[in-house]
């Protein structure tokens, strides 16, 4: 490490936030239980999320896929950085949306259309794809409360939307290779 570079963390317990208060990169606090803060858990959480999914499907040696979602995780640490800046934040830092809609076109376009709800579930890689899927549509909402609060989080916000729609195509993709996909069946019999 050369001498301009300084170490993220040097020290992990700081006792700094034992007050319930959590610090941006501004200088500011903020309580653990604003909104801001509120989302950037969320965001971590959706990251971690899609890095269990990525291990799977290292497991199954799905490259393509697995770049895709190695992707969108450098994209979601850059949305949590963006967020962590407080005012310092650059609309420079946020990913460039258009090459996620267009791996959503390319991919989609390769789909059946749809002609009934899917379950989550199926295989643990798609199972797993479900889960990641349902935490960005909420860290996605949390993104929209602060956009109500700041304007400059609305692209943020558009950005998990159109991650959470990639996300559901990435289910169909997986689902379709897979051949696990479980559909919901209007008047399914009662158990018994």
């Amino acid at each position: 490490m050369s001498d301009t570079e300084k170490n993220r963390l040097s020290r992990i317990v700081t006792r700094t936030g034992d007050g319930g208060q959590t610090g941006l990169a501004d200088g500011s606090r903020l309580p653990k239980t604003d909104p801001c803060i509120i989302a950037l858990g969320d965001l971590d959480e959706l990251n971690a999320a899609c890095g269990v999914l990525h291990a799977l499907l290292n497991e199954q040696s799905d490259a393509a896929l697995a770049d895709f979602l190695r992707d969108q995780q450098h994209a979601l640490f850059d949305l949590g950085g963006f967020l962590a800046m407080g005012a310092l934040a650059e609309t420079t830092q946020l990913p460039a949306l258009a090459p996620l809609e267009a791996w959503i076109a390319r991919h989609n376009a390769d789909l059946p259309p749809l002609k009934e709800f899917i379950l989550p579930g199926g295989s643990l890689v798609l199972a797993q794809a479900h889960v990641a899927r349902t935490v960005a549509r909420r860290a996605e909402r949390g993104l929209w409360q602060l956009a109500a609060q700041n304007d400059a989080i609305t692209a943020a916000a558009v950005y998990l939307n159109r991650l959470s729609d990639a996300l559901f195509v990435f289910t169909r993709v997986l689902g379709a290779a897979d051949g696990s996909v479980v559909y919901w069946q209007r008047n399914r019999p009662a158990y018994s």
